[in-house]
């Protein structure tokens, strides 16, 4: 072999080599999203207590009784049933959890009576709605 393709050979098995390397320096990270929740955008009709929870998160945590999500669902199934409650009341379960993930906002407590006194407003929408049909 003359000089010129052992250069030729040897500068493309150095690049070949290099280019793995090279693409991993610049790594792609991904922004963080949060959990979006997903279903439809309308309020269900009757007894889906679940809508309301629908970002909370549904892995069991060792130490605490139930999901966040199957506590949410007992706060909102609370709240329809006794309208004498608070939603601060209906959501006590909540009470005293953290943040956890970065990016949610607030607390699974804050979100919870945030999202109960939602429920009431559209509870109460839909039998002004029914009265005056």
């Amino acid at each position: 072999m003359k000089l010129h393709p052992k250069l030729v050979l040897g500068v493309a098995v150095l690049a070949m080599g290099l280019l793995p390397t090279m693409a991993g320096a610049v790594s792609y990270q991904p922004e963080y999203k949060p959990e979006t929740p997903k279903g439809p955008k309308k309020p269900p009709k009757g007894h889906a207590y679940g809508y309301w929870c629908r970002g909370e998160s549904k892995k069991h945590v060792k130490g605490e009784k139930g999901t966040a999500f199957s506590r949410c669902v007992r706060a909102h199934k609370r709240a329809a049933n006794q309208p004498n409650l608070t939603a601060r009341e209906a959501c006590k379960d909540l009470k005293g959890q953290k943040h956890v993930p970065r990016g949610d906002k607030g607390t699974p407590f804050s979100r919870c009576v945030k999202t109960v006194v939602q429920q009431r407003k559209e509870e109460a929408a839909a039998v002004t709605a029914s009265v005056t049909a």
